[in-house]
């Protein structure tokens, strides 16, 4: 996990737990996070694990949909928590933290798209089963699916991720915000910082081009 490293690297020491430090770990989850930031600005270290706990699977899942490389995402998603650790003081907490933190993983993921020399471009298997694109952020795990049906998810999960990673830097990341993370288009317009025109007229050319790539692998 991320986490455990970034506590570390950010000096929150991973101490035996007392019941006090239990408790006080379990208030902080119930917290939001603008009252999670003001505590670490208190002084309070513990708060910045609660952060990382809060954000560090979902970061991963986004940068990693974005860049198509796992061991790349972690480092960018780790690179994401030094930057807010070290700035966090600068953070306008009028505005909303998970915009903040997505825009910075936004901007480390699309600088490592840009510095890339390699064709970006992937191979990607048949899709057995349509994608329903107005279902966001789509679900790829139920415990109350069989075994085989899992298998299906995981696949077809697979199967679009590579198909996310032929659509084009600018496209690619609103398609991964929206459909995928489940953000809103003013949440989307505030991470990469373009207007909402721009972000619905991005989203719609990024839908049409993930169909055109999809529809003839479909049966």
């Amino acid at each position: 996990m991320i986490a455990n490293t970034s506590k570390a690297e950010f000096g929150v020491q991973e101490e035996p737990e007392t019941g006090a430090a239990r408790r006080h770990r379990e208030e902080l989850a119930q917290r939001s996070d603008s009252d999670v930031v003001q505590a670490f600005l208190d002084g309070d270290e513990r708060a910045f694990g609660e952060l990382v706990n809060r954000y560090d699977s979902r970061l991963l899942n986004f940068v990693y949909r974005t860049v198509g490389d796992r061991e790349r995402a972690q480092d960018l998603v780790q690179e994401t928590f030094v930057r807010v650790y070290r700035h966090l003081h600068r953070f306008d907490q009028s505005k909303k933290f998970s915009t903040w933190i997505y825009t910075i993983a936004s901007n480390l993921a699309k600088n490592e798209l840009r510095n890339r020399s390699r064709n970006p471009l992937v191979l990607f298997q048949t899709i057995k089963k349509n994608w329903e694109a107005d279902h966001r952020p789509l679900e790829w795990e139920d415990e109350s699916y069989k075994p085989d049906d899992l298998f299906r998810k995981r696949h077809l999960r697979e199967m679009v991720e590579n198909a996310v990673r032929e659509l084009p830097e600018h496209h690619r990341i609103v398609f991964v915000l929206r459909e995928l993370e489940g953000k809103t288009y003013e949440e989307i317009a505030d991470i990469t910082g373009v207007n909402l025109g721009t972000v619905k007229s991005r989203l719609n050319r990024a839908r049409n081009n993930f169909a055109r790539i999809v529809a003839p692998m479909m049966d």
